[in-house]
Parts: structure tokens; C-alpha cells; sequence
């Protein structure tokens, strides 16, 4: 186990090193620079030449690209051009809405998504095995914003059961002070009850939305791996030992199938990024993603350079706990 940390870790860097490589080079395909790109036209020339040769910009892009790996070991990822925030701030302030999205989307997806799987493969080409099927291509399928425009129309618009945008009411937004920026951990800090159940009935859905997009990669992939499993000669041996069938599916089938469902989920998580963007756009959610976006518009790439730096470095750290929890879980991996 030890030989394989430490080979896991000596690739670890390689790759952090292409995945920066590629996020510098992809923001300077764009014509002129970040400074001219965000405020090209709003400031006098000589202005924007001063504020051009303050960033370095007016330096060859070899030096821009050796000062920029420096900064990101300095865990310094730039100030954005627009409202001249520091991009740590950003995600600090906005992180914490994106990780309570993320995390609740992803147990969503398994709790509901795992026995879905589990049992469509032991209930193979019956009823309930063709609409759970047919639930997991629609799932995947069906685009985020359209699932979300929909949830908010029945939902908020029709039934008014639910809020559509925002972690909480004006009015608990404004009582519970932001110490984690989670406002679900804020509140529960605070031992305000009443702003964690505004807190629950506004994430409901982005969560929901969101989950919908990982628990029909995770269903279908459940089923077909368990599925195939079951028709293995040593799970026939274990039915002919007298081994109940539920023992047979969860501690024979299912834990095989374990190191292709932590791999696919860890990959699902990486992807939420994409998937977030969308989301927090349809529910106003305030989140990283929805920062990303704002950025875009605003054509303030060094904002966007510095938020995909610490996506590219979360998606990193996210591979390599995926190997190592596989490693555990399976010691052929190590090999």
C-alpha cells in the first residue's frame, strides 16, 4: 500500500502540472489581454498601459507563465479586474453555497440511486427493472435547466410549496451570521431552527435537479455491474451453498461492483462543476458557479483564470482519493 501512495502521489504532480499548463494557455487564446478584455474602452490608454504593465501583462507570455505557476504555489490565484476582489475571497465567500449544492446532490443520487440500481438488477427484465431503466436515460438525459425550470414551475409557480432562488429568506440571511458561508452549518451553529428549515426548503431543489444528473449515470452503472456479477460461477456457488439471496446480492454482487461505483462517482463529481453552473444559474444560487458565469460576461479572465486554477486542483485531489479509497476497497488495484 505504500509503494502505491507513493507512486499515486508521484503522478500527482505531472498531472497538476498539465491541468495549470492547459488552464494558462487556454485564457491566452483569447485576443489581448485580461486587463484590455475587462476594461478596454472604460479607462484612457495611458491609464490601461499603466494598469497592462502593473499585472505584467506587457511581459513575454514564457515569464506570464512562470509568474503565474509561482503564484499558484503561493496559493495566490489573482484579483479579479472587475471589482478588484481577490479570487481567494471569491471562493471562500461563495464556496461554501457551491459545496452544501454539491454535497447534498451527491447523497440525493446515492440514497436513491444505489437501491434503484441494486434492485433492478435482481428484479433483471422485469416491471420494475424497464422503468427503472427508463428512469436513468431520462435522468441523464434530460438537460439541468430544463428539470430545473420545470421543478420551479410546479413547485414554486403552481403549487407553492417551495422557494426557487437563494440559501435562505431575506430575513434569516440577514439574522444568521455567516461564519462557514454553508448557511445550513451557520444556522445549526447559530441554533436557529427555524432559518435550518428555510435553509432545507430552499436547496431542495437545485439539489434535486442536480442529483438527477449523477443518479442516472449511477443507476444505469449499478445495474449493469451487479447485473453481470450475478451470473458469475462463485455467486452460483454461493446460492448452491444455501446462501440467502439478499446476502448474495449486497456481500457478493454489490462489492465487486464497488470499485467501478466509487470510480464513476468520484468522476461525477468532478463533472458537477459543469453541471453546478447551470444549476445555480436557474435557481440564483450563489456559488461559485454562478461567479464563473458573471466573470465570463464580464470578461474578467483573470477571475476566471484563478476559479478554474482551484477547479483544476480540486479535480486532482479528487482523482487521488478516488484511487486510494479503490486501492482499499480492492487490493488487486495496488497491483
Amino acid at each position: 500500500m505504500r509503494q502505491y501512495l507513493l507512486v499515486r502521489l508521484g503522478l500527482v504532480i505531472p498531472n497538476i502540472f498539465v491541468l495549470l499548463t492547459l488552464v494558462f494557455l487556454l485564457l491566452r487564446v483569447a485576443p489581448g489581454d485580461p486587463i484590455s478584455a475587462a476594461l478596454g474602452g472604460r479607462l484612457p490608454p495611458e491609464v490601461l498601459a499603466e494598469r497592462r504593465a502593473a499585472a505584467g501583462y506587457d511581459r513575454p507570455l514564457i515569464v506570464q507563465y512562470f509568474d503565474y505557476l509561482g503564484d499558484v504555489l503561493r496559493f495566490d490565484l489573482g484579483t479579479a479586474v472587475s471589482d478588484n476582489r481577490p479570487v481567494t475571497t471569491i471562493l471562500s465567500i461563495n464556496g461554501g453555497a457551491t459545496i452544501s449544492l454539491a454535497v447534498s446532490a451527491i447523497i440525493i443520487a446515492i440514497v436513491i440511486g444505489l437501491p434503484l440500481g441494486l434492485l433492478a438488477a435482481r428484479y433483471r427484465n422485469s416491471v420494475f427493472d424497464v422503468v427503472v431503466r427508463i428512469f436513468g436515460i431520462l435522468t441523464y438525459a434530460a438537460p439541468v435547466f430544463f428539470v430545473g425550470v420545470i421543478a420551479i414551475t410546479i413547485f414554486t409557480g403552481m403549487l407553492g410549496w417551495l422557494p426557487s432562488g437563494q440559501q435562505a429568506g431575506p430575513i434569516y440571511q440577514a439574522t444568521v451570521e455567516a461564519k462557514t458561508n454553508i448557511f445550513l452549518l451557520d444556522a445549526l451553529l447559530a441554533g436557529n431552527g427555524e432559518a435550518f428549515v428555510d435553509g432545507v426548503e430552499h436547496i431542495i431543489m437545485p439539489a434535486v435537479t442536480l442529483g438527477l444528473l449523477v443518479m442516472g449515470v449511477l443507476v444505469r452503472m449499478i445495474r449493469v455491474n451487479v447485473a453481470q456479477t450475478l451470473r458469475d460461477d462463485y455467486v452460483e456457488a454461493a446460492r448452491a451453498r444455501g446462501i440467502p439471496e439478499r446476502r448474495v446480492v449486497f456481500h457478493h454482487a454489490f462489492r465487486n461492483a464497488m470499485v467501478p461505483f466509487v470510480t464513476v462517482l468520484g468522476l461525477q463529481v468532478a463533472l458537477l462543476l459543469s453541471g453546478a453552473i447551470l444549476t445555480e444559474s436557474t435557481f440564483s444560487w450563489p456559488g461559485v458557479g454562478s461567479e464563473l458565469v458573471r466573470y465570463i460576461n464580464a470578461r474578467d479572465y483573470v477571475a476566471v483564470q484563478g476559479i478554474m486554477t482551484m477547479v483544476a486542483l480540486a479535480v486532482t485531489l479528487i482523482s487521488f482519493l478516488i484511487d486510494l479509497v479503490n486501492a482499499l476497497i480492492d487490493p488487486r488495484v495496488r497491483y
